[in-house]
């Protein structure tokens, strides 16, 4: 963190992804074994969940490709807000036709990690008067590993909350799954207030508010024809990725190790906060990688080893080694996250991050929206053990898929920035 300059803003905008990471955390733990509690099975997860992030697409586009044009600060405050209404929703209210609407408004994360429009807004909030690869590589190795960070302990928390209220308080199963739901809201009011306290200097010039606003009406914020290739480009590979990302959302693990290896909350919450502590120490050091090999290469050189052990995880026999895969997967799985971030940041103009941030977002979004419906079908039966631990071997497929066509899409671009870095070199010498 020495290596950051570190602002009341940044501080602000790190702690406020924290609070969000962390209740997002808790929620993998709950959300599915509280849907089960109140009478869904996991088709109807599934499709519940499915409806939730496509809804969640439409909501994040509008929130980021406005947010440069509407005030980032007043973006933020909303989406908090609309964490508050989600959290009592889920809480209080079993229908299914409003969780699907809560879920939607409020930003309820199926998948366990980030969602809505929070992550491209800060980020370019972040960046705002950031130019160079290494130091935007290194703000998001920072606020990717404090973000994971948050979700192992938002995990771990919940898992031993949840044996605490249910074995020792003798608390019903479904009132301790609300009372989690019920702190989630809390944390959407902590958020609110502390991102109303943030500057005028994550906002871009008003002279460039003005642009962003004329761009959002024929391109989505994307003014520059070599930045709309980019983003198309990216956007097309991403969702590949996250269609394959889709089948093995934090929920779906949890789901699968309990019933596989019969893992208590407790464990599974254990579990969670080792692999995301992992996840976000490998972010960290995704940042000498990216200044080493460039953006691309780092993308490529870690996704594809921690695919292969993502394909592994089912053949193991005991919960020991299928741990050990998933932690060795972990090591690797997250280290291209502040990679791309980078590559895309460096690759568009300021007051474009924002609108270029959520629009692959919500790619990715897309892509998510796809395969829980059918991860649910495939989790259906546990008795069949080949379309139980399909998720993983579909996952692990399309990513390898993803890892090719990336590289063979950018090995010009690998060039340029080898040949951009050798002459930064030179002229620093």
């Amino acid at each position: 963190m020495c290596n950051i300059d570190l602002t009341r803003d940044t501080v602000i905008l790190f702690v406020a992804r924290c609070v969000r990471l962390f209740s997002f955390g808790m929620i993998s733990i709950v959300l599915t074994l509280y849907l089960t509690t109140i009478g869904f099975n996991q088709w109807q997860i599934g499709i519940l969940f499915t409806t939730i992030l496509f809804g969640n697409i439409f909501l994040t586009l509008i929130l980021t490709t406005t947010a440069d044009s509407i005030g980032r600060r007043n973006i933020l405050i909303i989406g908090a807000l609309l964490k508050i209404f989600a959290g009592i929703m889920f809480a209080f209210v079993h229908q299914y036709i409003f969780l699907i609407f809560a879920g939607i408004i409020g930003i309820i994360s199926p998948t366990g990690g980030e969602l809505g429009p929070f992550l491209a807004i800060e980020q370019a909030c972040l960046t705002e008067t950031v130019k160079d690869k290494v130091k935007i590589a290194r703000i998001f190795g920072w606020y990717h590993f404090l973000g994971y960070v948050s979700i192992a302990i938002g995990a771990l928390t919940a898992g031993y909350f949840l044996s605490l209220m249910t074995d020792i308080y003798q608390v019903s199963a479904l009132n301790a799954h609300q009372t989690v739901f019920i702190v989630y809201a809390f944390f959407g009011l902590i958020k609110a207030l502390m991102y109303f306290c943030l500057s005028d200097e994550v906002e871009v010039k008003s002279c460039e508010n003005k642009k962003q606003l004329h761009g959002f009406n024929k391109t989505f914020g994307l003014h520059h024809p070599s930045s709309r290739r980019i983003v198309a480009k990216l956007s097309a590979l991403f969702i590949i990725d996250s269609i394959a990302g889709g089948f093995i959302i934090q929920t779906t693990i949890v789901y699968w190790f309990h019933i596989r290896f019969q893992l208590n909350t407790d464990e599974l919450g254990l579990m969670m906060m080792l692999t995301n502590i992992i996840s976000g120490i490998s972010g960290i050091l995704a940042t000498t990688l990216v200044a080493k090999f460039g953006a691309i290469n780092t993308m490529v050189i870690t996704h594809i080893p921690s695919n292969i052990f993502l394909l592994l995880i089912p053949f193991m026999p005991t919960k020991s080694l299928a741990i050990l895969m998933l932690a060795v997967r972990s090591s690797m799985s997250q280290m291209d996250v502040p990679a791309r971030q980078t590559f895309l940041t460096i690759s568009v103009e300021n007051n474009e991050r924002s609108a270029a941030g959520g629009i692959t977002n919500l790619v990715r979004s897309i892509g998510f929206s796809i395969s829980p419906i059918i991860g649910g079908y495939l989790l259906k039966d546990s008795t069949n053990q080949i379309l139980f631990s399909s998720p993983f071997i579909i996952a692990g497929g399309l990513k390898l898929i993803y890892d090719i066509l990336l590289y063979l899409t950018f090995r010009s671009t690998i060039k340029c920035e080898n040949q951009q870095d050798h002459h930064e070199e030179k002229l620093i010498k």
